[in-house]
């Protein structure tokens, strides 16, 4: 949904410590790339929250606040950069997330502002392709390159969802949409890659449901290929406001999504980018939802999924304060325990492990 979103990933190797260093206190190297944890373990990760709701504006705080509530630390941490904002590399976010031991997440969003539901021209998948943006793509990979610890990158944030202008709707609706999609992922990553940035991790991230359920729309034809993505991730929400008719359990959502992921891309490992659930809502407690979700992640019913992030934030819908999404963990009742209760053991990774 375009509220919020899921993605699921992986990794394998040493971990890292605090400050850029292993666990031994070995040196992080340059250009050191994340790597997939074993089998049955899962990176634990988040998008900590921020005010503006442009997920651009976390803190360490945000960072130390979910991480108190569910009793472990995180392995990555999730957020966008915003072109609206700037189009340089997000170099003070993304060192701070490294000194607190953890790899940054960065959902690449070039776009003109907070665009919903419309084209967005200036970066429409056609203009990338087309190499309108190579400049400053060619500049955020040296930026990259030249901070050299390990990265997670996306672009172009379920895809198959209408609420992105990124989306085959808003490049001609039909076929030609998702293949400008797949011309413009590929382009971004291929000019990244070229100026050496080694370190990132490309990550293609879908909407677990196809909106609109149009078969031009659906998720598989915005796959750009083997060769340019190295993980593939979804976005699996329950209900995102009080005000929600629906009230989807995540196991079952989830159920419906991964076949057509593995049958897309079976050599890739899937991770959950975004997860989450609001309280407040007469149909179901944020609490059991987010337990149901933890219980089936962790138990290995689906053996591609190798880690998962929870999407920790809160936000006005209208003037009527009981109508407020929240799904922060130190927030909402219960939610914490169910959290604690789940994120114990070995099976969590909350260290990333680097090569």
């Amino acid at each position: 949904m375009w509220c919020r979103g899921v993605c699921a990933v992986v990794a394998l190797s040493a971990v890292l410590g605090v400050a850029g260093c292993g666990s031994g206190g070995r040196p992080l190297t340059a250009l050191a790339r994340l790597q997939l944890p074993p089998l049955g373990r899962y990176y634990h990760g988040v998008y900590p929250g921020g005010t503006s709701g442009e997920e651009d504006d976390l803190t360490p705080a945000l960072v130390s606040a979910y991480e108190a509530a569910a009793g472990r630390t995180v392995a990555w941490v999730y957020f966008s950069h915003n072109w609206f904002h700037g189009r340089q590399f997000p170099l003070a976010t993304a060192t701070w997330v490294r000194d607190r031991g953890a790899v940054p997440y960065i959902r690449l969003m070039l776009r003109s502002g907070d665009i919903r539901d419309q084209a967005d021209p200036p970066y429409a998948p056609e203009a990338i392709a087309r190499g309108d943006l190579d400049a400053d793509l060619r500049a955020w990979g040296d930026a990259a390159r030249a901070y050299g610890g390990p990265l997670l990158v996306e672009w172009g944030t379920e895809c198959n969802g209408e609420w992105f202008p990124w989306n085959g709707r808003w490049s001609g609706g039909g076929p030609q949409g998702p293949a400008r999609f797949r011309a413009a992922f590929r382009h971004v990553v291929e000019t990244i890659r070229a100026r050496g940035a080694a370190n990132i991790t490309w990550v293609w991230h879908v909407n677990n449901d196809d909106v609109p359920a149009d078969a031009w729309n659906r998720l598989e034809n915005y796959y750009p290929g083997d060769d340019v993505v190295d993980w593939v991730g979804v976005s699996v929400y329950g209900a995102q406001t009080p005000q929600d008719a629906d009230w989807p359990a995540f196991p079952a959502s989830f159920d419906a999504v991964y076949g057509r992921l593995a049958a897309v891309a079976p050599a890739k490992p899937l991770i959950v980018c975004e997860f989450g659930v609001t309280a407040g809502s007469p149909l179901g407690t944020a609490p059991t939802w987010a337990g149901e979700a933890l219980d089936a992640l962790l138990a290995g019913r689906w053996p591609a999924v190798r880690g998962f992030s929870w999407w920790n934030e809160t936000w006005q819908n209208d003037n009527d304060p009981a109508h407020d999404t929240d799904m922060r963990v130190q927030a909402v009742a219960g939610l914490s325990a169910a959290f604690q209760a789940r994120l114990t053991g070995q099976a969590v990774v909350d260290r990333p492990i680097v090569q």
